[in-house]
């Protein structure tokens, strides 16, 4: 593991207590803390975010989610570990996280109205594009 490039917790603190105070929201949300961790996993694998991805996968243990649906998370969507409403939000955390070369286009869009309210769905995006920051800061800052 590289050197701490700068401490961007201290350097930053209101920004950074503001990324915090938005994942204290999304922990009282009603997506539940599993798939939110899921999500969280998922972002940390597709960014390569060592410190994230061990954080996270530990939680997922710690609340009980078995080590065969950890293991398979990259391959989810031909794992039979995953419900259809994982599946939903799976395939929007994946959309959201290349928004560059995918777009967030509807096909992954419409799944998430028959599983999630207005406000889970807006929750779900928080929750991807906050994990997504976190592994920015993290992996740039060398954490």
């Amino acid at each position: 593991m590289s050197t701490l490039r700068l401490p961007y917790q201290t350097l930053s603190p209101e920004a950074y207590q503001g990324l915090g105070l938005t994942k204290k929201a999304l922990d009282k949300s009603s997506l539940g803390k599993p798939l939110i961790e899921l999500v969280y996993l998922r972002v940390s694998q597709i960014n390569g975010c060592a410190f994230c991805l061990e954080m996270h996968a530990a939680a997922l243990r710690a609340g009980g989610v078995p080590n065969p649906k950890l293991d398979s998370l990259a391959g989810w969507r031909v794992s039979a570990h995953f419900s259809q409403r994982e599946r939903a939000a799976l395939a929007w955390t994946e959309s959201l996280v290349d928004v560059a070369g995918r777009h967030a286009p509807d096909e992954d869009f419409e799944p998430l109205k028959g599983h999630f309210s207005d406000a889970e769905i807006t929750d779900l995006s928080f929750a991807i594009a906050l994990m997504s920051a976190f592994n920015r800061l993290a992996i740039g800052m060398r954490q």
